[in-house]
């Protein structure tokens, strides 16, 4: 199943990285654009599939995550096949970050947490794996991929106790994550987030630019 995938950024034959980014609920590839502004300059290329409907599932990803099929398994394989399409853009794996924020950053937490692979880096805004059982994935599985893992303290929609549970299982996989829940009650992006997130990319372009 694919989706049209929205681009912009470096252009690819110039960029050291692709970010492939993964919206919200009631959101669309433009919010991410405009997000991805507020970051400083960095040698990335963006790629952005779209929900149907501004939605990837329904019900609230704390839901058990059979309440959320069949969407969720025909979100999750749009994002297999945007990661694919990437892939042939001339990026492999180690050269894609993940980047979702809200019920995208629930979807992108889940695919890497189900299915790993040894990606360039995460960046997790305020989201956790889905359903009511944790994925399982393998120690080492996410050996040494930088991430980046940010929320708000009383988030209306995304408890803490998910983000810092999702954490942990990244950290169990080998994955060298960078957590921090800012206060607050709002459903927001910090700028303290979009300045980690710039300095994981300009990071992990310059290792990649070095070989």
């Amino acid at each position: 199943m694919s989706s049209p995938l929205q681009e912009w950024g470096v252009p690819a034959e110039r960029a050291e990285l692709a970010v492939l980014t993964v919206h919200g609920r009631g959101q669309d590839p433009a919010f991410m654009r405009a997000t991805s502004e507020r970051f400083g300059p960095a040698p990335v290329r963006f790629f952005a599939p779209e929900a149907e409907g501004n939605t990837w599932y329904p019900l609230s990803f704390l839901e058990p995550a059979d309440r959320n099929e069949p969407a969720l398994g025909r979100s999750l394989q749009v994002l297999e096949d945007a990661f694919g399409r990437v892939a042939r853009a001339g990026f492999d794996a180690r050269r894609i970050v993940l980047w979702g924020f809200s019920q995208g950053a629930c979807l992108m937490s889940q695919l890497i947490l189900t299915a790993p692979r040894p990606v360039a880096g995460l960046v997790v805004f305020t989201g956790g794996y889905i359903g009511t059982e944790p994925p399982r994935p393998e120690a080492g599985s996410l050996h040494d991929v930088p991430t980046v893992v940010r929320s708000v303290e009383h988030d209306p929609w995304v408890p803490r106790e998910r983000v810092e549970a999702t954490t942990a299982l990244l950290r169990g996989a080998g994955a060298d994550v960078d957590h921090r829940i800012a206060p607050g009650d709002e459903h927001v992006i910090t700028d303290e987030a979009c300045r980690m997130a710039t300095e994981l990319l300009t990071a992990t372009a310059a290792r990649v630019s070095s070989g």
